[in-house]
C-alpha cells in the first residue's frame, strides 16, 4: 500500500493514499486527464469513497486520488493536542507537493474534510482548480450535537463488551446517517469501526472528536481569498448539517468565480457518499460541474518552489489571517506549525488525551483472533427483553397496565403546556457552541467518568469507614496517564 511520509522534528505522520490509476500510484496518472482529490467523510476513510471511484462518470475521465487523514484509516501519526483542520490542510499540501500532484479539483465530504478543504484553498490557492463541498457543517458545532458526541464518546471508548460496543455503534449510525432500519449499512459501518476504531485505539477517536468539537470559524478574510469555482451539495433534511449553514457559506464566498453554486439533494438526510441513491446524484452533479471547467492536463512537473519555501509563504499568510505574527516564524517543515489551537485549548486537549490513554492496554477489543469482527450486528441475539430495543431503538412490554398508564400520561402531558427552560437544549435546538460550552465539555470529559476514580471498598462499621476515608492521601484515586 502506498504511503507518503512527512518528516519533521516535532511530529510524525505517514499518510496512506489510493488512486484509480493502473498501479495505484500517482506515477501512473494519465497526463491527458484532469486530477480530482477526494476527501473522505468524518469517522471513515478513503475506502468509503468507492462509489465515486467506481463511477465511470468520474473514473473514466479523471485521475482520482484520496488520502486517509492522519487519524483515519491506515494512516499513522503521533497523538497531538495541536491537531486541527489547519494541520490537516498542511498534511494535504505537503503530501501533494511530495507526490508532484498537479493542480486538482477537490471534493470534500462532511465536517472535517470541508473545513480542511476551505483552509487548503485559502492557503494554497494554486493547487485548487475548483472546490466542491458536500454536507457543509455549521461554523461551530450545534449544542445538541456537541452533547450527543460527548455522551457517545464515553460509551464508545469504554465499552466493556461486544454488546456495549455494538450499541454505541448503532447509536452513532443513527446519529450521523439518520438511518434506523438499514441493516446492511449498520453491519458495514459497525464492522468498519470495530476494525479501525475499537476501544484499544480510542485516542484516534478522541483526537477526531477534539477537532470537531473545538473547531473555530473561518474569518471573512480567509473566505474572501477563495476565488476558484465553488459548488456546494447539501442534503435537504440533514439534522447535523442544516441547509441554512450551506446557504450562509454560499453568501460568504463573495469572490468565488461566477458565484458560489448550491445544489440541494431533495430528501437526503446525511452521508451523501454512502447511500447509493445520494452518491449517484452527487456524482452526476459533480461531473456536470467539472465539465463546465477548463480542461487541464496532469503532467507531473516539479514545482518551482521547494516544500520548505512554499510552506513558509503559507505560514506568513496564516499569520495575517489569524493576527499572530509569531506563526510566520514557525518551522515550515512541520504540519503542526500550522496549528491555530489556543494555548488553553491545547492544554485541555493534552489532558484529554492523557486521560483516555490511561489503561489503554486493558481496553476491550471487539475483534476475533483472526483480526476480523466476530459477528455482524444484524446477527446478534434478538430475544424480546425489556432492555433490548427493536430495529427502531424502542422497547415494548405488552401489558394492559402499562398501556393504560402510558395513555394517561400522554393525555396529561398534552393538557399541560411545557415551556422550554432557559439554557436548555429544547430552548434553541440549533444554537451553536460557544467557547464557554466547549471549555465546560473538555473539563467534563476528564472528570465525570466511571474509570476516572479508583473504587475503594471498606468493610466494617460506619465509624471505621469514615475514619479510614478521612486519612486517604490527597488526590487518592486519580493517577496520571501519559501518551504512548
Amino acid at each position: 500500500m502506498p504511503y507518503i511520509d512527512i518528516p519533521s522534528k516535532d511530529d510524525y505522520v505517514s499518510l496512506w493514499y489510493t488512486t484509480n490509476s493502473t498501479y495505484g500510484n500517482v506515477g501512473a496518472f494519465d497526463p491527458e486527464r484532469p486530477t480530482c482529490i477526494l476527501l473522505h467523510p468524518t469517522f471513515l476513510d478513503s475506502s468509503w469513497l468507492i462509489r465515486h471511484f467506481d463511477d465511470p462518470r468520474l473514473s473514466q475521465d479523471y485521475n482520482l486520488i484520496a488520502f486517509d487523514q492522519r487519524t483515519s484509516g491506515v494512516s499513522r501519526c503521533r497523538p497531538s493536542p495541536l491537531h486541527d483542520s489547519y494541520v490537516d490542510a498542511a498534511d494535504l499540501a505537503m503530501a501533494c507537493q511530495a507526490l508532484l500532484v498537479p493542480p486538482a479539483h477537490i471534493m470534500a465530504f462532511e465536517c472535517i474534510s470541508v473545513n480542511t478543504a476551505l483552509r487548503f484553498t485559502a492557503l494554497w490557492p494554486e493547487q485548487v482548480l475548483s472546490l466542491t463541498l458536500c454536507d457543509v457543517p455549521p461554523p461551530t458545532e450545534l449544542q445538541w450535537v456537541f452533547h450527543a458526541y460527548d455522551e457517545l464518546l464515553q460509551l464508545w471508548c469504554y465499552a466493556p463488551d461486544l454488546d456495549s460496543f455494538e450499541q454505541a455503534g448503532n447509536e452513532v449510525v443513527t446519529f450521523t446517517t439518520g438511518e434506523t432500519d438499514n441493516l446492511d449499512l449498520q453491519d458495514d459501518l459497525i464492522a468498519f469501526w470495530e476494525k479501525y476504531y475499537p476501544p484499544t485505539k480510542r485516542l484516534k477517536i478522541v483526537e477526531l472528536v477534539n477537532i470537531m468539537m473545538n473547531r473555530t470559524r473561518l474569518s471573512s478574510e480567509e473566505l474572501a481569498c477563495i476565488t476558484c469555482p465553488v459548488l456546494i451539495i447539501q442534503g435537504e433534511s440533514s439534522a447535523v448539517a442544516p441547509l441554512k449553514y450551506a446557504e450562509n457559506l454560499q453568501q460568504n464566498l463573495i469572490n468565488a468565480k461566477d458565484g458560489c453554486r448550491l445544489y440541494v439533494v431533495k430528501g437526503a438526510k446525511a452521508c451523501l457518499n454512502i447511500l447509493p441513491g445520494s452518491a449517484s446524484i452527487v456524482n452526476q452533479v459533480f461531473s456536470k460541474f467539472l465539465a463546465q471547467q477548463p480542461r487541464t492536463r496532469s503532467d507531473l512537473v516539479p514545482a518551482k518552489m521547494t516544500v520548505h519555501e512554499r510552506s513558509k509563504i503559507a505560514l506568513s499568510k496564516l499569520a495575517e489571517f489569524v493576527g499572530d505574527p509569531s506563526i510566520a516564524s514557525r518551522d515550515p517543515r512541520s504540519p503542526l506549525s500550522f496549528s491555530c489551537v489556543k494555548p488553553d485549548v491545547s492544554r485541555s486537549q493534552l489532558e484529554n488525551l492523557q486521560f483516555y490513554a490511561k489503561d489503554l492496554s486493558k481496553a476491550y477489543c471487539p475483534l476475533g483472533r483472526d483480526g476480523r469482527p466476530m459477528r455482524k450486528y444484524s446477527e446478534r441475539k434478538k430475544q424480546a427483553h425489556w432492555f433490548q430495543g427493536d430495529m427502531h431503538g424502542n422497547s415494548y412490554i405488552d401489558t394492559a397496565e402499562l398501556k393504560a398508564a402510558h395513555k394517561a400520561y400522554t393525555t396529561a402531558k398534552a393538557q399541560t403546556p411545557e415551556l422550554p427552560k432557559a439554557g436548555s437544549l429544547t430552548a434553541d435546538k440549533e444554537s451553536l457552541v460557544t467557547d464557554e460550552v466547549a471549555q465546560d465539555g473538555r473539563m467534563r470529559r476528564t472528570t465525570f467518568n466511571a474509570s476516572s476514580v479508583d473504587k475503594l471498598v471498606v468493610k466494617g462499621t460506619m465509624q471505621k469507614v469514615v475514619t479510614q476515608s478521612s486519612h486517604l492521601p490527597k488526590g487518592f484515586g486519580i493517577t496520571k496517564a501519559f501518551l504512548p
